[in-house]
């Protein structure tokens, strides 16, 4: 186990060293030269190449990266070229509202997910398992901006039960309001992305049903659906810790936009403004610190799989 730890750390380490050299090609290849941006229209030649040469523009791009990558490794992810403030401290205070926000849609998504998906295994074959299959591979197809604002028009304008945008000016010195600002959002990406999970847990409830464990405990007295509970399910959770990484993806890409629909002032709406604003340290550590994320919860997954099930360990 120990072995396979340390083989996956290496793996997560060499896929960030990957990311963030493709982060930071694929900004210095964005068109706009970031040096007349911070100029302005009236800015001089002078004035650009002054600024140029002040944020190190001016060096090999080797040179820059390896500036920046060294920052990094020091802790350092750098400093806005606007506010002046550290990407880190920003970072920390938007992940206030980003971080509660995943973790309610996460929840959304599983408490959707995992009893409508074995309901629509158990119900194979009858009319409503077969509404629940379509419908859930239907809200899948839904794009989370048209959902959310359909969200709002029921429960924001006609009920009148949640806020529609924005977030408390106290933050989470006021909890119950905070906590109302990010059901809405939460619960938009947590009905889509539960509904791409139900398909896993249907799939992976299917094939818990037909294994000879199940057939055998049936024979042995119990019902179907007893057995598949008592001794199917504990294999269908491992099959859906399998896919929390990639859910957990989903779920930092639905931020991001979901942020802009309803105005929090989170991580993902940091990053659209900071690449509108071309402040290159910004969206450098965001985007790094995003991916690391997601990397990070995908090495977990793999460890907590590893642990929860024993074969792979006889298989290794």
């Amino acid at each position: 186990m120990i072995r396979y730890a340390l083989t996956r750390g290496a793996l997560l380490l060499l896929g960030l060293f990957v990311a963030s050299a493709l982060i930071f090609l694929t900004l210095r290849v964005l068109p706009g030269d970031v040096a007349q941006q911070i100029a302005g229209t009236n800015g001089t030649p002078e004035q650009v190449a002054a600024i140029r040469e002040s944020l190190g523009l001016n060096a090999p791009l080797w040179a820059q990266y390896v500036d920046w990558i060294g920052g990094v490794f020091r802790g350092d992810l750098g400093t806005s070229l606007y506010t002046g403030l550290t990407v880190t401290a920003e970072l920390a205070e938007k992940a206030r509202v980003t971080v509660p926000l995943g973790i309610l849609s996460l929840l959304f998504a599983l408490a959707v997910s995992i009893p409508l998906g074995v309901l629509s295994a158990l119900r194979r074959g009858r009319a409503d398992g077969t509404a629940l299959s379509v419908g859930a591979q239907a809200v899948a197809a839904v794009p989370v901006v048209w959902a959310g604002m359909m969200l709002v028009v029921v429960f924001a304008v006609w009920l009148g039960l949640l806020p529609a945008q924005g977030f408390p000016r106290g933050g989470w010195s006021q909890p119950v309001d905070a906590l109302r600002a990010l059901i809405l959002p939460a619960l938009t990406i947590g009905i889509i992305e539960g509904a791409m999970l139900l398909r896993f847990v249907r799939s992976a409830t299917l094939q818990a049903i037909g294994q000879d464990y199940v057939r055998t405990a049936a024979a042995k007295g119990l019902t179907r659906n007893a057995a598949l509970i008592r001794h199917g399910l504990p294999n269908v959770g491992l099959s859906v810790i399998s896919v929390l990484g990639l859910q957990v993806a989903g779920i930092v890409v639905g931020a991001v936009i979901i942020e802009q629909l309803f105005s929090l002032p989170g991580i993902g709406r940091m990053l659209v403004s900071d690449v509108g604003a071309r402040d290159l340290p910004m969206v450098q550590g965001e985007l790094l610190i995003l991916t690391g994320f997601v990397l990070l919860v995908g090495f977990f997954v793999d460890l907590v799989h590893r642990l929860l099930d024993p074969r792979q360990r006889e298989a290794a």
